[in-house]
C-alpha cells in the first residue's frame, strides 16, 4: 500500500461514515498522510479527524474513533491508534512494503508520475505584463496546468492576473537554467535574487543540490549496470550512517570506501577534494565558484561546510562514521528505517516522493511553480544520504537490498528530472 493508496483508504473510511449517518460532512478531496510526529506510533499518521471535527459538530476524538473502526477493517491495515487530540496513527501489515509499492508506481508512470485531473477540461487564461519574470512564471504554469488535465493560454496586457514581483535586473548572464531557477524558486511576492550564488558549486545553492543529486543517481545506475545488476523494488534493509547530503559524501572523496573508486561510488565527477578539481557545473561554472570543500582541500576552513563533526576525520576513519574500517556496522551505525524489521521505510525520502502528486496539483491550481521548485530541493536533500549505500562495497556482492536501494534512488531521480523539466530546466546526466 503506497501513501497515495492509504490516502484513498482514509477517504473511503470517511465516505462510509457519512453514508452510515455517523458523520455529517463534505468528504474532502484528499487526506494527507505523513510519518507520525512526536508521541505518535505506527507507519503513518493523518489529521483528518481534526480537520473534520468542526464541520461535523463533534469532538475530534469522537470523529477519530468513528474513522478508526473503519480504517482498522481496511485491507493492508494492521492497527489504528488514536493519540493526542485526535491523530490517527496507522500501522500497515508487515507484508505490505510502502517503499516498494511507491517505487513501482513511480517506475510504471515515469515522467508522468504525479499527473492528475484536478483541472481536467478547464482552460486557464493567464494575462501577464511584458516582464521577464512574468513570462517565465507563465511558461512554467502552462506546463503545470497540463499535468492536471487542463490547458492554459497566455496573453499580455492589463489588467494582469499573474504578476510576480519583477526581477531587479536582467537574469540572462546567469545562463538559461540558473536564470529560470532564480525567477521561479522564490514565491511570487518575493523579489528574486539575480546573483552569482545560483552558479556556485556548494551546498548553499539549492539548484546545485537538485542537479547534483540527479546526476549522482544517473551515475549509480550506470555503475550498477557495470557491476551486473539493475534496480528492483523491494525491502532496502538498514542503511549505514555514512553522512548526509553533499558534504557527507564529499568528505569521503579523500577517504573513499575501501575498494570503491570515485566512479563506482556513484560520484559522476570523479571529484577530488583538492584545489583545482573538476568543475561540477560544467558550462554553468562561474568565476567565483570553486570545488566543494572537504578534508585536504585548499579551503582555509575545511569544516566550514562539513560541520564540526566532519571537519577532521581521522586517518583510520575514511568513512567518517566514528568506527575503524575493520569494525562491522553496529546498531548505532545504521539508520533504523521502520518499526517493522521486514519492511524498512526511509520516511525522510518516502514522504516527499509520495507528496509529489499533491505538490503538482497545488502548484498548478495556485499558479505557483515555486511550490514545485522548493519540493525538488526537499527530494534532493532527502535522497542524498541514501546514495553512498546503493552500490556494493569492496568484495561485497550485489544483493536484493542493493537492487531495492537503486530502485528507490532511481524513483527519486525520476521525480527530480520530471520536476526540473516542468520548470524548463535541464536535468543533465553529467554535470
Amino acid at each position: 500500500m503506497t501513501p497515495a493508496e492509504l490516502s484513498r483508504t482514509v477517504l473511503h473510511a470517511v465516505r462510509r461514515a457519512v453514508d452510515d449517518g455517523e458523520l455529517s460532512v463534505t468528504v474532502p478531496e484528499r487526506a494527507v498522510v505523513t510519518e507520525p510526529g512526536p508521541g505518535g506510533c505506527g507507519d503513518f499518521a493523518t489529521t483528518i479527524a481534526l480537520q473534520l471535527a468542526r464541520p461535523a459538530g463533534q469532538p475530534a476524538l469522537r470523529v477519530a474513533e468513528i474513522l478508526r473502526t473503519r480504517l482498522a477493517e481496511a485491507e493492508g491495515v494492521r492497527d489504528v491508534v488514536v493519540t493526542g487530540p485526535g491523530f490517527l496513527n496507522i500501522s500497515l501489515d508487515e507484508q505490505v512494503d510502502p517503499v516498494a509499492g511507491l517505487v513501482r508506481e513511480i517506475r510504471e508512470k515515469g515522467a508522468r508520475y504525479g499527473y492528475g485531473d484536478a483541472l481536467a477540461g478547464q482552460v486557464v487564461a493567464l494575462r501577464v505584463p511584458y516582464e521577464v519574470r512574468a513570462e517565465v512564471v507563465a511558461d512554467a504554469v502552462v506546463r503545470l496546468v497540463g499535468t492536471q488535465g487542463g490547458r492554459a493560454t497566455v496573453e499580455h496586457g492589463e489588467p494582469a492576473n499573474l504578476r510576480p514581483v519583477p526581477a531587479p535586473e536582467d537574469p540572462a548572464p546567469l545562463g538559461p537554467d540558473a536564470a529560470r531557477w532564480a525567477l521561479l524558486h522564490p514565491a511570487p511576492h518575493d523579489r528574486p535574487r539575480i546573483t552569482a550564488d545560483h552558479l556556485i558549486q556548494r551546498e548553499s545553492n539549492p539548484l546545485f543540490r537538485v542537479r547534483y543529486a540527479h546526476a549522482r543517481i544517473r551515475a549509480l545506475s550506470r555503475n550498477a549496470a557495470r557491476l551486473g545488476f539493475s534496480a528492483e523494488p523491494g525491502p532496502i534493509g538498514l542503511v549505514p550512517q555514512l553522512g548526509a547530503g553533499i558534504s557527507g559524501t564529499y568528505a569521503r572523496s579523500g577517504g573513499r570506501r575501501p575498494g570503491v573508486s570515485a566512479e563506482a561510488a556513484g560520484d559522476p565527477f570523479g571529484t577530488s577534494a583538492s584545489a583545482g578539481g573538476h568543475s561540477l557545473l560544467g558550462t554553468l561554472a562561474h568565476a567565483d565558484a570553486g570545488p566543494l570543500v572537504g578534508p585536504g582541500s585548499a579551503d582555509p576552513d575545511p569544516g566550514r561546510l562539513l560541520g564540526p563533526a566532519n571537519a577532521n576525520p581521522g586517518p583510520l576513519d575514511p568513512l567518517n562514521t566514528g568506527t575503524t574500517p575493520s569494525a562491522p556496522p553496529t546498531p548505532a551505525d545504521a539508520i533504523p528505517l521502520s518499526p517493522h524489521a521486514n519492511t524498512p521505510t526511509p520516511l525522510p525520502l518516502l514522504t516527499p516522493l509520495a507528496a509529489h502528486p499533491r505538490i503538482l496539483a497545488v502548484a498548478a491550481t495556485r499558479r505557483a511553480p515555486d511550490r514545485l521548485a522548493r519540493h525538488l530541493v526537499t527530494v534532493a536533500d532527502a535522497v542524498l544520504p541514501l546514495l553512498p549505500c546503493v552500490l556494493p562495497v569492496g568484495e561485497e556482492k550485489p544483493s536484493a537490498a542493493h537492487r531495492a536501494r537503486l530502485a528507490l534512488a532511481e524513483a527519486a531521480g525520476t521525480v527530480l528530472a520530471g520536476g526540473l523539466s516542468l520548470l524548463g530546466i535541464d536535468a543533465p546526466e553529467h554535470l
